[in-house]
Parts: C-alpha cells; sequence; structure tokens
C-alpha cells in the first residue's frame, strides 16, 4: 500500500453564497522513499492538499490514507496526534522560537511526544548532526543565517522520525545559492531513505525531485518522473 494514498479528494470553501471548489476530485498516491514536488500556480490547490497530507485540515469528500490509517474523517485530537507521529512539516518561514538555541527548538516536537530529557537530547544532538549543524547546536536564530535556520527546521522535522519530510516553499525566503544549498540537504536525506513532499511553484526547486506532480483548477494536470538536478554535497 502507497505511504500516502488519496482517492476523489474534494474540498469546498463557503464564500458568502458562493461555493469554491479548491480541489475537485484529485487522486494521487505517494510511495514510500519517494521524493515528489508538487506544484502549480496560485489558486491549483497546492496549499489545499498540502493542508490535507499534513493532517492540517481534513477534505469536504474522499479519502486519505496514510501510513494505513484513515485520516479523512478524523476529529482534531487524533489529527493532531497523527501529524506529530508521521509528518516533520518545513515551513518558508522557518518557525523557530527566537529566544531558544537550536538544541532546544529541535527537541519540541519530542516534548509534545512525551519523551524524557535525556533522550530528547541525544536524539536531537543526533537530528542536527544531520543537516551538519551539530556545531551550532546552542546558539539562537537570530545568531546563524537563513540557510542554518532552515537547517534547524529540518532537523525538527527529522527528530521523530516521521513517515514524511513535507516541505512547504522551504526555499522561499533564502537566496538562490542557498536554496540550491539546502536542496542538496533535501536530496542527500532522500538518498539516506526518507519520504519527502515538497510544495513549490518554483521549477528550479521541483526540478531536485524525482517525481513532478502538477496541479490546475484543483485537479492532477501532469504527474511525470524526472531526472534530478545533481547537487555535490
Amino acid at each position: 500500500m502507497a505511504l500516502i494514498q488519496t482517492r476523489e479528494l474534494w474540498k469546498t470553501y463557503k464564500m458568502g453564497s458562493e461555493l469554491v471548489h479548491a480541489l475537485q476530485g484529485l487522486s494521487v498516491d505517494v510511495e514510500r522513499g519517494e521524493f515528489v514536488a508538487i506544484m502549480g500556480p496560485s489558486g491549483s490547490g497546492k496549499s489545499t492538499l498540502m493542508n490535507l497530507i499534513g493532517c492540517l485540515d481534513t477534505p469536504s469528500r474522499g479519502t486519505y490514507l496514510l501510513n494505513g490509517h484513515d485520516v479523512s474523517q478524523m476529529e482534531d485530537d487524533a489529527l493532531a496526534r497523527i501529524r506529530n507521529r508521521e509528518i516533520g512539516f518545513v515551513f518558508q518561514t522557518f518557525n523557530l522560537l527566537p529566544r531558544a538555541s537550536a538544541l532546544q527548538n529541535v527537541e519540541l516536537p519530542l516534548i509534545y511526544s512525551g519523551v524524557p530529557a535525556a533522550e530528547r537530547k541525544v536524539r536531537a544532538i543526533e537530528a542536527l548532526g544531520l543537516v551538519e549543524l551539530e556545531d551550532r547546536m546552542d546558539h539562537r536564530p537570530n545568531e546563524l543565517s537563513g540557510g542554518q535556520r532552515q537547517r534547524v527546521a529540518i532537523a525538527r522535522a527529522l527528530v521523530n522520525k516521521p513517515s514524511i519530510i513535507l516541505a512547504d516553499e522551504p526555499t522561499g525566503n533564502l537566496d538562490s545559492k542557498t536554496g540550491v544549498e539546502l536542496m542538496s540537504v533535501f536530496s542527500r536525506l532522500h538518498r539516506e531513505g526518507n519520504t519527502i513532499v515538497l510544495i513549490t511553484h518554483e521549477s528550479d526547486v521541483a526540478s531536485h525531485a524525482h517525481r513532478i506532480i502538477s496541479l490546475r483548477d484543483g485537479l492532477v494536470a501532469d504527474d511525470m518522473m524526472n531526472q534530478p538536478v545533481r547537487v555535490f554535497d
């Protein structure tokens, strides 16, 4: 069974007296170990799909199985538990606590999971090592570059050993050189066995993925395998 399995997903919003269909019967699967980019212009439904895949919202109709769990009808508390266990988020704006060190920021998901303090520290240091930032673990976000802050965010996403890394426009706040360096981190993490789903509107960012799904008007317009850009890392 696919790690992500969606069937006939609809998401409808009421805007005044009108109904807006952000997704219109979309079906897509993502297998364990894939590196997938989801692309599309504004209004294509990619942000809505990200919210559904990330268990931040539920569909109006259709089914979504995540790692064998039917999450399409779950209540908020159950969604939150699945989200913390199965998904590691990386956002465009980093979302780091400004007064906390890199190590403390990475530990946060483990605190929510009830992991003891000693184990939390070991696992957070290990996650920072995966993004080659263990030598900056005591630095606060304002003492780090943009690229380093995003690496901390990636380490935080990895620390719970989630089924999926879900990255929403992760290079959006970075210059092009730093963005390429960051994509090399994602490529390496994929080679190490992680499943990565990347949401982007930039074709050069999507070119690092092994599969590119293009959305238009709430449906899959194209779904193709890709020969990823090679970055030496």
